[in-house]
């Protein structure tokens, strides 16, 4: 059967309907025919079954996620047989992902492209993991960006040295990031640890955020 995908499309599908079967299933190869055959006339090289699926399903031919089914064989290669036509024939391993399967079983496309930005979004993520578990020593510099330390030797902690002191307006802005007034007009409140939670209760800042601020204050 494998030598059929060389052969031109036409044959292809003649051979196929010579298999008989069901008018139903014989009119359907013969509209997906139709479907590869206007692709091909629009000037696309694009025969991934992903791409002739949305267009049969456009059409109202049969389901996208139809195409991958076991029973869809026939399909498939009068599909391949169209895609060696311009010289990209189809991959031999032509099961899809499994995300890809599942995308195709969600009937609804705002649904379907929703999900398709998720799964986008947790393989994304899961390369960053993979790329951070690479690395066996991983160093993590929590120290203060664009503090200048000068003077004596600095105990461990210190932010600020003898001859870096904070303008009035610093310490203004600092005191008011943390008063009670200026958090409850934004809509946060301070917890029992020193973190800034919202109005749901999710912490904005993390625990000892105004403690660190009233330290570099002084308070």
């Amino acid at each position: 059967m494998n030598d059929m995908t060389i052969d031109h499309p036409n044959v292809v599908l003649d051979k196929l309907l010579a298999k008989g079967g069901r008018s139903h299933r014989r009119a359907k190869l013969t509209a997906m025919h139709e479907i590869c055959r206007r692709h091909h006339e629009s000037g696309s090289c694009d025969f991934s079954l992903p791409t002739i699926g949305r267009l049969a399903e456009a059409d109202g031919i049969l389901k996208g996620r139809v195409l991958y089914n076991v029973q869809s064989a026939d399909y498939r290669m009068l599909v391949s047989a169209w895609a060696t036509l311009v010289g990209r024939p189809l991959p031999r391993a032509s099961k899809p992902l499994a995300s890809h399967d599942y995308l195709m079983r969600i009937h609804d496309p705002a649904i379907r492209s929703i999900m398709q930005t998720i799964i986008g979004e947790r393989d994304k993520l899961k390369a960053e993991v993979n790329l951070l578990k690479s690395n066996t020593q991983v160093v993590v510099d929590r120290r203060p960006v664009g503090v200048r330390v000068t003077g004596a030797a600095m105990l461990p902690g210190t932010i600020f040295g003898h001859n870096e002191q904070l303008t009035p307006s610093e310490r203004e802005a600092l005191q008011k990031a943390v008063s009670v007034d200026h958090l409850d007009k934004q809509g946060l409140r301070e917890g029992t640890h020193g973190e800034i939670l919202n109005e749901r209760g999710r912490m904005v800042f993390d625990i000892d955020f105004a403690r660190a601020i009233r330290k570099v204050l002084g308070n």
